[in-house]
């Protein structure tokens, strides 16, 4: 049986899972990475581990739970929805996600293999998995039917509207073909203006 943790044991332990899995799932993800490798910085058993997490995807949960919450606070609430400018909206949320994709190692690990969320979703209670409802995709796509509706985006579906703003933030994922970096960093300051006048058509 596992041994009795203190509060202060557990608060301590659990932040040391939290640290050891954002280092592994980003590096190795989630399949790749062990208990082993997870207990190993906090010094506890493996047993020990079912008394913080039910399971490294449980633990995979949390991580995803507080990036998204992170990540949305930064990309729709700050950027998008802070402009009422439909163009300049996602002018805003496209750089703010690409900087994102670049500064958050996790994050651009979930965004670049969505068959680890999968993974998740198969193991834990679904209740638990809906959690990640409010997340910055659905809030896009709201985003997006809105702007639709108001007439103040381009005739096409929804979907494709949001494929068209996934590509720009597939382009990280292959920068390196692009050259130096402030190259980069050009091509995709234009490439963000030439889709939002695209998909806004003028209208704003």
């Amino acid at each position: 049986m596992p041994p009795a943790f203190s509060a202060e044991e557990k608060a301590r332990i659990t932040g040391e899972l939290m640290d050891a899995g954002y280092r592994l799932f980003t590096a190795q993800g989630l399949r790749k990475t062990s208990l082993d490798e997870l207990v190993a910085p906090a010094g506890i058993a493996k047993s020990s581990f079912y008394a913080f997490f039910d399971s490294k995807e449980a633990l995979y949960l949390e991580l995803m739970l507080k990036q998204t919450g992170e990540v949305k606070r930064a990309v729709i609430d700050r950027a998008l929805l802070a402009e009422e400018d439909t163009g300049e909206a996602l002018r805003r949320f496209l750089r703010a996600t690409l900087g994102e994709l670049t500064t958050n190692p996790l994050w651009r690990r979930l965004m670049t293999h969505p068959e680890e969320m999968q993974a998740v979703a198969r193991k834990l209670d679904p209740e638990r998995v809906s959690a990640m409802a409010d997340n910055p995709a659905t809030a896009l796509t709201r985003y997006v039917e809105e702007q639709r509706e108001a007439g103040r985006l381009v005739e096409a579906d929804t979907e494709v509207v949001i494929g068209v703003l996934q590509c720009v933030l597939l382009v990280p994922v292959f920068g390196e073909r692009l050259g130096e970096p402030a190259l980069r960093d050009r091509i995709l300051d234009f490439l963000v203006d030439i889709v939002a006048d695209g998909l806004t058509g003028g209208k704003d």
